[in-house]
């Protein structure tokens, strides 16, 4: 098993904190930004950043669906950390100041599977996971730029 890793970036036109309270606040924003690739979201336990429990579905392509239930940490100031209790997979987001804006890295690392099937997740996966992070981050881009 390979680690599979999918990477995305934006820079948002607002203040780095509210950009961070934005992708923390998972009982209001949050919710609001993610794509349709995303059903089922709950918030379980918290609902603002550090401790919060999360559970939504992700449809990935057409048949892969992964049933995500994530425990929220944040390491330092300006990084949230998504573990799927489900999966290997964690997602950390970081937000950094970028001039005027901020900067918002998305970074999601999973063990992936062997053999053939293994070669195409690590071929495919990672271009359609940085899509999805893309659209969640202009979604959220556009609704803090106005």
């Amino acid at each position: 098993m390979a680690q599979v890793e999918a990477t995305t970036e934006r820079t948002i036109a607002a203040k780095p904190d509210d950009v961070f309270d934005a992708l923390a606040d998972y009982s209001g924003t949050r919710r609001t930004v993610l794509p349709e690739q995303y059903s089922e979201y709950e918030v379980r336990e918290g609902g603002d950043g550090d401790g919060t429990l999360v559970h939504w579905k992700l449809q990935a392509t057409s048949k892969r669906v992964r049933d995500c239930l994530l425990d929220v940490k944040e390491p330092s100031d300006g990084e949230l950390v998504e573990a799927d209790r489900n999966s290997s997979m964690v997602t950390t987001w970081t937000v950094t100041p970028a001039g005027q804006g901020a900067r918002v890295r998305v970074r999601t690392v999973w063990n992936g599977a062997g053999g053939i099937g293994g070669f195409f997740e690590r071929t495919f996966a990672p271009k359609g996971l940085a899509r999805i992070h893309d659209q969640t981050l202009a979604k959220l881009a556009a609704a803090l730029e106005k």
